[in-house]
């Protein structure tokens, strides 16, 4: 309740409240691993949506590569003496649906009057972290009075845009089939395929029937319960999903991954899953002191990340993780640098090898990124704008003007390789995969710049305001361009190599629009009251740019942009930052107003999925969650904002700023996060001159 102070840091997160009733147009609930993302509907034997890391097809509209939904794999249907209950589903009632985030499990209740029978039904929908390639559904029945009753499990294939290449319901060459199935998918294009294995059992043990015959259709498997009393029946649903980025006949794998699933057994994998989440939670980051309902958002940010990375995720995630829904694009499932910036800061501490997987996407498209530099006539590395999931080349829609002029994608890449290096201290790391980066980009940077009597200047480059007509000298650019600069520099010392002197000479001649009254302007010839002028890409280059401005310059550029606030809160991404910012101020109150104003206020009620924009933003046509640029950002705030912390080099040497917290918060703490390959923990105290990282 707003005004009391949350209870002592306790690893047990602070799940949403439970939703009843029809959702109204709200998001479905999203449940995730990393490798798989459903969206969940409040009556879960209804098909939702469903997407598999690096499956990509061409999109039915702008005929872009795309990440393309596959069968929805936990669907279903059940009979009640003769009656199925699609054929009414107007009978059900009393929907509720429960999302417990510290075990990441999904209680969906209802009830329905159907074949004049009383009948209670309760599902467990999961997504498993030790077997990443699996989700599972259990389906409880219990009827007030014996009825017959039918139960069917399916991989749903209807209104999808691919095909079935292959269907089977055998597994050649054995005497009995491993699984109820498999189905091989191809997108539209053909661009990918995904294979689908479904796994099913009902206590008590029925007569089955599973759909053979049908080459192109759903996978579909039927038992007949009989007669079925109070004690119920129960149906456990497993399905296995393979991308065929990672196995060339992923039908197959498919097969194979759910027969180990079976043989492990449902309630042992539902076991494992919640010993991962606990461990998982040991990172869950406490605003000690913070409202209830603020540290309930803290802890959705924390879940919806985590939930949506994997260290098996070969094609990085979206800003969106892997949720979509049918009424908004969610940037096609393209990889953006909001992903390097916000969140792979994040997971570096407390899910690291899902951050390394993140930054292999990144390496894996290395080819792309030097072929998309040429064809601009520069050296080095350009990232794409939008990377395409599977490719990793640009895929940025229509004729691209955000990839042709919004140069600082690549700056964000570069910065989140240095920040893994430095945190986990692993030489080969920094000489195998993070030296490459930096050393590409910083390449670019020299040869994107131009030499003027001013210094090195950036002509023609629009920043996080995105603007029709790209201005000269966008200072966020110009602020990250030094610190990779830097960062590449000291990467080449680290592993004994010389660094171009070019590097060294860009750096200490950066041209950076400095103003009269010594505020640093978003780029040249800047009006605040410019379209979009409000936009404080300035103090992102702060913090978490990491810019070292002398302190009269940073404080002007705080209070002039800040005094700007509500002229931009609503939009998307820099909003969740602008807590650290007026803490950066000194300004306690202003720090909580604008944790409220920039990010608990793009909260949407149900499961706490945090929206791309605020709902009274003009641009808030359409509800779209979870957003991981304004999620991340947020916890990006607090792990390392509002702590003081600035990574680079030895983490003993992170802490660098006095912890000045919101207003009411006495501390923010971690119980553990990740670095150079040991456990450690995070305490930051209001007031104290810096935050303490303790090792174990």
């Amino acid at each position: 309740m707003p005004g009391a102070k949350a209870e002592a840091p306790d690893w047990r997160p602070i799940s949403p409240p439970e939703a009843k009733g029809p959702r109204d147009g709200a998001l479905p609930a999203y449940v995730s691993n990393g490798l798989i993302g459903l969206r969940v509907r409040e009556m879960t034997l209804a098909p939702g949506m469903a997407l598999v890391n690096g499956v990509a097809g061409e999109h039915p509209e702008r005929r872009i590569e795309a990440a393309a939904p596959v069968p929805y794999p936990l669907a279903g249907d059940v009979r009640i003496n003769g009656v199925w209950l699609s054929d009414q589903p107007w009978c059900v009632t009393d929907l509720s649906q429960a999302y417990d985030f510290a075990t990441a499990e999904l209680t969906t209740r209802w009830r329905a009057c159907i074949g004049g029978a009383e009948v209670a039904f309760e599902t467990v929908t999961f997504a498993s972290r030790t077997a990443p390639a699996v989700v599972l559904q259990a389906l409880d029945i219990r009827p007030e009075a014996p009825c017959q009753v039918q139960i069917r499990a399916e991989v749903a294939v209807g209104d999808l845009r691919g095909r079935v290449a292959r269907r089977r319901t055998d597994t050649p060459g054995e005497p009995e089939p491993a699984c109820d199935g498999s189905i091989l998918w191809s997108t539209e294009g053909d661009l990918s395929t995904c294979g689908l294995a479904l796994w099913t059992r009902t206590t008590p043990e029925a007569e089955r029937d599973v759909a053979a015959w049908d080459a192109t259709g759903p996978l579909r498997t039927t038992h007949d319960l009989g007669v079925v009393g109070k004690r119920g029946v129960r149906l456990q649903q497993m399905a296995a999903l393979i991308p065929s980025l990672v196995h060339d006949r992923p039908d197959e794998e498919a097969v194979r991954r759910i027969a180990r699933a079976a043989q492990t057994g449902f309630d042992v994998l539902r076991a494992r899953n919640r010993e991962t989440w606990r461990e998982l939670w040991r990172g869950r980051v406490v605003a000690v002191g913070a409202r209830p309902d603020h540290q309930a958002l803290i802890d959705a940010a924390f879940f919806y990340l985590n939930s949506s990375v994997h260290a098996g995720s070969p094609a990085a995630t979206s800003i969106f993780g892997l949720a979509t829904w049918h009424d908004y694009t969610y940037y096609f499932g393209h990889v953006m640098w909001d992903i390097d910036a916000f969140c792979t800061p994040v997971l570096t501490l407390c899910q690291p090898e899902a951050a390394r997987a993140l930054l292999g996407f990144r390496t894996r498209g290395l080819a792309a990124a030097n072929a998309n530099a040429r064809l601009s006539g520069r050296r080095g590395l350009q990232f794409p704008w939008e990377a395409a999931p599977l490719s990793g080349q640009e895929a940025t829609p229509g004729g691209g003007s955000s990839a042709a002029h919004e140069d600082h994608g690549s700056l964000h890449v570069a910065r989140a390789f240095a920040l893994f290096a430095d945190a986990t201290g692993e030489e080969a790391f920094l000489s195998e995969d993070a030296w490459p980066v930096l050393c590409g980009v910083a390449d670019w940077i020299v040869s994107r710049l131009t030499k003027s009597q001013r210094g090195y200047e950036l002509k023609r480059a629009t920043g996080p305001a995105e603007v029709p007509e790209p201005p000269d000298n966008d200072a966020f650019t110009l602020m990250l361009a030094h610190d990779v600069l830097g960062r590449a520099i000291a990467a080449a010392e680290a592993l004994d190599r010389t660094p171009p002197e070019a590097w060294r000479r860009v750096r200490d001649n950066l041209y950076l629009p400095i103003r009269s009254d010594r505020i640093i302007a978003a780029h040249d010839d800047f009006r605040v009251d410019e379209p979009k002028g409000a936009t404080p890409s300035p103090l992102a280059g702060l913090f978490p740019g990491d810019y070292l401005a002398d302190d009269a310059v940073t404080r002007r550029t705080l209070d002039f942009y800040l005094s700007h606030w509500k002229a931009y809160v609503g939009a998307p991404m820099f909003p969740a930052l602008y807590g650290v910012w007026a803490a950066m101020a000194g300004d306690r109150a202003l720090a909580l107003e604008l944790f409220e104003e920039g990010y608990a206020a793009y909260d949407a009620d149900r499961f706490h999925q945090c929206l791309e924009y605020r709902p009274d933003h003009p641009d808030s046509e359409t509800a779209a969650g979870p957003f991981f640029a304004n999620l991340g950002g947020m916890l990006l705030g607090l792990i390392f904002g509002f702590t003081g912390l600035s990574a680079r080099g030895d983490p003993a040497g992170w802490p660098a700023r006095p912890v000045v917290l919101p207003e009411g918060w006495e501390a923010v703490t971690v119980e553990r996060i990740w670095l150079q390959g040991r456990a450690a923990s995070l305490r930051a105290d209001h007031g104290a001159e810096r935050a303490q990282i303790a090792f174990d």
